[in-house]
């Protein structure tokens, strides 16, 4: 049986559609998983299986989150990486997650993504690339499923360890034949290549400084004889720059064209570094780009120049990045440090709140190389947020509510609604037992930190 849903009067319709339409009274009628009209409440059918009313709402297409680590919400706020750069703050905490289970995989899936799901994203990747004691990315598909988030996981990895001239402990490592197959298992088990897929699979070792170049150019063999995209980290910061100079002679950009990691099927975490060259490359050849402007921030890594990247043509989204570099992963709250930044190093017209909003919608859907979701037009899979105008947070902000999102303290949202779904009723998430999960997560939490003693 189909299902229909209509979402009416809201304040603001933020479609993201071709004209980038704003519409007053605004509505949306959904069937079953999939948007059918958007117009104005008068305009559109007023009958549906569901009702929703939008009055002193904004609503707008679920954002999309391009990078994280989910498994990382375990350790927030660890004192001996608290004021440390990249590889200093990975050095500390490599030893720790190398205790990582099964049981905690998930359970931190679960947690990260129920603070996205609340803050207003609906598409999130997922970047695992340690699997110790078990660990295996299907914990976190699973959570996905549970929770109903539209997910990329991407099976990352490490196999240089520091007997070898890499970054992380050996311990750490896997072996590049093991990695390859269970990325080629999780591909043919998981992946689903169809239009409104909730499901996806990416492949993506971890970074230059942990991976090896032969692993580097078989994964893009393998990714691009499967028709799925690949994602790594590159050019974070002056440390990555260095290393990429001195063990290939090469800048990372250079590095990645070199292994056959440029394209629209391809995006690269941070590039905060990322040099004229490197932008232009990636702009030519559409390779897409994560900003973390938080974690940016956190690690002293730098300012990303994302002005010049989208004026170049790069293929931008916004991504929350790990739990452990950013301490938080509120999806709005990302989309106003990336505005609030870009000010920062390049002027106070360097990004407006509507820009950065559609770096967060079809920005990050395009660099996750999908045309189903970012935008509320018929055919769309229907990802739809609403965001409560009528709250403190946003006194005396009513003149431009969609401004208001970004400028003002960010909000949690009203609504949210996957694939059709509501997941999100009046600012509950409805999927899980929340206050449970977070319960067992801190117990978790207190284990893993214990276990590193």
């Amino acid at each position: 049986m189909t299902k229909t849903l209509l979402i009416k009067n809201a304040r603001v319709l933020v479609t993201m559609d071709d004209e980038r339409r704003e519409i007053a009274d605004g509505a949306v009628y959904i069937r079953d998983n999939l948007i059918e009209q958007v117009g104005r409440s008068a305009d559109l059918p007023q009958q549906a299986d569901e009702i929703i009313d939008a009055a002193n709402h904004v609503v707008m297409p679920g954002l999309v989150n391009t990078h994280h680590h989910m498994y990382q919400s375990l350790t927030r706020v660890i004192p001996a990486a608290q004021n440390g750069e990249l590889f200093n703050w990975l050095t500390n905490l490599y030893p720790i997650w190398a205790n990582l289970t099964p049981e905690m995989v998930h359970v931190s899936t679960l947690a990260a993504m129920s603070e996205l799901i609340l803050s207003g994203c609906t598409t999130s990747s997922d970047h695992l690339y340690i699997y110790p004691n078990g660990c295996k990315l299907d914990d976190s598909i699973e959570a996905a499923g549970k929770i109903g988030m539209r997910f990329h996981a991407a099976r990352g990895s490490m196999s240089v360890g520091q007997s070898k001239g890499g970054l992380p402990p050996d311990r750490v490592v896997e072996e590049e034949g093991a990695i390859l197959k269970d990325t080629q298992r999780l591909i043919e088990t998981y992946h689903d290549a169809g239009r409104y897929a909730m499901q996806h699979i990416v492949v993506a070792p971890c970074s230059p400084f942990s991976v090896s170049r032969d692993l580097m150019k078989e994964a893009a063999t393998m990714a691009r004889s499967f028709g799925v995209s690949l994602h790594t980290h590159l050019a974070e910061n002056a440390n990555d720059i260095a290393y990429s100079r001195e063990k290939f002679n090469m800048t990372p950009a250079e590095y990645a064209e070199d292994c056959g990691w440029v394209g629209h099927d391809v995006w690269h975490a941070h590039c905060v570094q990322l040099d004229d060259d490197g932008i232009y490359m990636f702009g030519r050849t559409g390779t897409g780009i994560a900003h973390c402007p938080c974690s940016n921030m956190r690690l002293a890594s730098g300012i990303a120049p994302i002005r010049k990247m989208i004026d170049s043509g790069v293929p931008v989204g916004l991504g929350v990045d790990g739990c452990a570099s950013n301490d938080s992963g509120h999806m709005m709250g990302e989309v106003r440090q990336a505005m609030l930044l870009q000010r920062v190093g390049f002027g106070p017209d360097a990004m407006t709140a509507r820009q950065a909003l559609e770096m967060a919608t079809l920005g990050g859907a395009k660099v996750l190389n999908r045309d189903d979701i970012g935008a509320l037009k018929p055919g769309m899979a229907a990802d739809i947020v609403m965001f409560k105008l009528d709250t403190i947070g946003f006194a005396g902000a009513l003149h431009d509510p969609v401004a208001a999102l970004v400028f003002c303290t960010p909000p949690n949202v009203s609504y949210s609604i996957i694939n059709g779904k509501v997941v999100v009723r009046d600012g509950v998430l409805g999927t899980i037992d929340l206050p449970v999960v977070i319960e067992r997560h801190n117990a978790l939490a207190h284990q893993l930190a214990l276990a590193a003693r």
